[in-house]
């Protein structure tokens, strides 16, 4: 006799793995962390083995769970897609959009809004995280539109902009420039100490932060400087007045969209694209 696996268990179970616990979990699926515990218990009955190993809290997926993952994301994308032929334009499921945090700001209080307000039906997930980590959950069909980073000659590439040295110019006279930078991996952290390192300019990391908030607010304040672009702070330095600051490369934002999206999905692709070019 054929099992029948639900689709809201799948989703349930799919989300679990994605979110990286079944607390986070409800936030995506909207049901009690004890009902997705009563869920994951009916599905690994329906399947007879169980999908996870548990460690108190934590948990990671079994074999059994590693292979019903990858039917699970088949049969969920196959519904979504017979949802949506069937009901028109109405995307099934979340958009889900990763952002770095250079933009974080400027879309979630412009073009995100907007497409909310614009699709009121369809559920808004964003992500924000580094370029890397947003390209692999992309790859693995967990985010459906990035707008990350990358190198000038990137064919993604939406616009291609300069790096600048950002802060107060006097910093520049220090016999030590005093250097904020984010935690690895970061390009722009990459490409200021190449520069500095192959003009033999010292320099001395006085901010080393997971958190671009964090090191604004130390060049803000006169601390430091930084290497980025100017959407995160207008204060570029101008060669001018700091010629012992080497030269920087330019850096491309890229836009990136699942494969075959949803037309849902498209417009908001070329919404991020809209305002990426008006930045």
């Amino acid at each position: 006799m054929a099992v029948n696996l639900p689709t809201e268990l799948l989703r349930s179970f799919a989300a679990i793995v994605d979110s990286g616990s079944m607390l986070r979990a409800t936030e995506r699926v909207f049901v009690t962390q004890s009902a997705l515990s009563l869920q994951m218990k009916r599905l690994e009955e329906t399947v007879q083995s169980p999908l996870f190993h548990r460690d108190g809290r934590r948990l990671t997926l079994s074999p059994a769970g590693h292979t019903l993952l990858v039917f699970a994301r088949e049969i969920l994308a196959i519904n979504d897609r017979a949802v949506s032929a069937l009901n028109g334009n109405t995307l099934a499921g979340p958009a889900r959009v990763g952002l770095v945090q250079d933009f974080a700001e400027t879309l979630l209080t412009g073009v995100l809004s907007r497409f909310a307000k614009l699709n009121g039906e369809t559920q808004l997930q964003v992500r924000v995280g580094g370029s890397a980590e947003l390209l692999e959950l992309l790859s693995s069909d967990r985010l459906d539109v990035v707008l990350c980073m990358g190198p000038q000659d990137d064919p993604a590439a939406v616009k291609t902009v300069p790096m600048v040295w950002l802060g107060d110019a006097a910093l520049a006279d220090h016999e030590v420039l005093p250097l904020a930078v984010l935690e690895v991996p970061c390009r722009f952290r990459d490409a200021a100490l190449a520069a500095l390192d192959a003009a033999g300019r010292k320099y001395r990391i006085v901010l080393e932060t997971p958190s671009l908030s964090a090191l604004r607010a130390a060049v803000e304040s006169d601390l430091c400087i930084t290497c980025r672009t100017d959407i995160v702070l207008k204060r570029a330095i101008d060669p001018a007045d700091a010629p012992s600051l080497p030269p920087l490369p330019s850096v491309s934002y890229t836009r990136h969209t699942r494969t075959d999206p949803h037309p849902t999905l498209a417009r908001l692709s070329d919404m991020v694209r809209s305002a990426v070019l008006d930045l």
